[in-house]
Protein backbone atom coordinates (compact mmCIF):
# COMPACT_ATOMS: atom_id res chain seq x y z
CA UNK A 1 0.00 0.00 0.00
CA UNK A 2 2.66 2.53 1.01
CA UNK A 3 4.82 1.68 -2.01
CA UNK A 4 1.85 2.25 -4.33
CA UNK A 5 1.21 5.69 -2.80
CA UNK A 6 4.90 6.60 -3.13
CA UNK A 7 4.96 5.34 -6.74
CA UNK A 8 1.99 7.56 -7.57
CA UNK A 9 3.69 10.52 -5.82
CA UNK A 10 6.92 10.38 -7.86
CA UNK A 11 7.65 13.77 -9.39
CA UNK A 12 5.01 15.44 -7.21
CA UNK A 13 5.28 17.57 -4.07
CA UNK A 14 5.02 15.63 -0.81
CA UNK A 15 5.04 16.85 2.79
CA UNK A 16 7.17 14.87 5.23
CA UNK A 17 7.26 15.10 9.02
CA UNK A 18 10.52 13.88 10.53
CA UNK A 19 11.69 13.16 14.07
CA UNK A 20 12.21 16.35 16.02
CA UNK A 21 9.01 17.82 14.61
CA UNK A 22 10.47 19.31 11.42
CA UNK A 23 8.31 19.43 8.29
CA UNK A 24 9.93 19.14 4.87
CA UNK A 25 8.23 19.71 1.53
CA UNK A 26 9.73 18.74 -1.81
CA UNK A 27 9.32 16.90 -5.10
CA UNK A 28 9.68 13.16 -4.57
CA UNK A 29 12.37 11.89 -6.95
CA UNK A 30 12.75 8.36 -5.65
CA UNK A 31 12.66 5.93 -2.73
CA UNK A 32 13.96 2.51 -1.74
CA UNK A 33 12.82 -0.49 0.32
CA UNK A 34 13.94 1.27 3.55
CA UNK A 35 11.69 4.27 2.75
CA UNK A 36 14.73 6.49 2.25
CA UNK A 37 13.40 9.36 0.14
CA UNK A 38 15.12 11.52 -2.45
CA UNK A 39 13.60 15.01 -2.66
CA UNK A 40 14.31 17.80 -5.11
CA UNK A 41 13.66 21.51 -4.42
CA UNK A 42 13.17 20.60 -0.76
CA UNK A 43 12.34 23.23 1.82
CA UNK A 44 11.84 23.15 5.56
CA UNK A 45 8.42 24.52 6.48
CA UNK A 46 8.07 26.10 9.91
CA UNK A 47 4.82 26.23 11.87
CA UNK A 48 4.36 29.93 11.10
CA UNK A 49 4.30 29.11 7.38
CA UNK A 50 7.78 30.40 6.56
CA UNK A 51 10.09 28.15 4.57
CA UNK A 52 13.83 27.85 4.07
CA UNK A 53 15.34 26.28 0.97
CA UNK A 54 17.28 23.04 1.39
CA UNK A 55 17.70 21.98 -2.26
CA UNK A 56 18.21 18.30 -3.12
CA UNK A 57 17.86 16.09 -0.06
CA UNK A 58 17.97 12.45 0.99
CA UNK A 59 15.78 11.69 4.01
CA UNK A 60 16.54 8.46 5.88
CA UNK A 61 13.48 6.29 6.25
CA UNK A 62 13.98 5.70 9.98
CA UNK A 63 13.67 9.46 10.60
CA UNK A 64 10.30 9.77 8.88
CA UNK A 65 7.17 9.96 11.04
CA UNK A 66 4.64 10.82 8.32
CA UNK A 67 4.46 11.26 4.55
CA UNK A 68 1.57 13.25 3.12
CA UNK A 69 1.03 12.51 -0.59
CA UNK A 70 -0.10 15.24 -2.98
CA UNK A 71 -3.81 16.00 -3.09
CA UNK A 72 -5.26 14.72 -6.35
Amino acid sequence: MAVKVLDESLGKIVLIKIKGGKMIRGALQGFDQHMNLSLDNAEEVSEDGKSSTLGTLIVRGDNIIMISPPSS
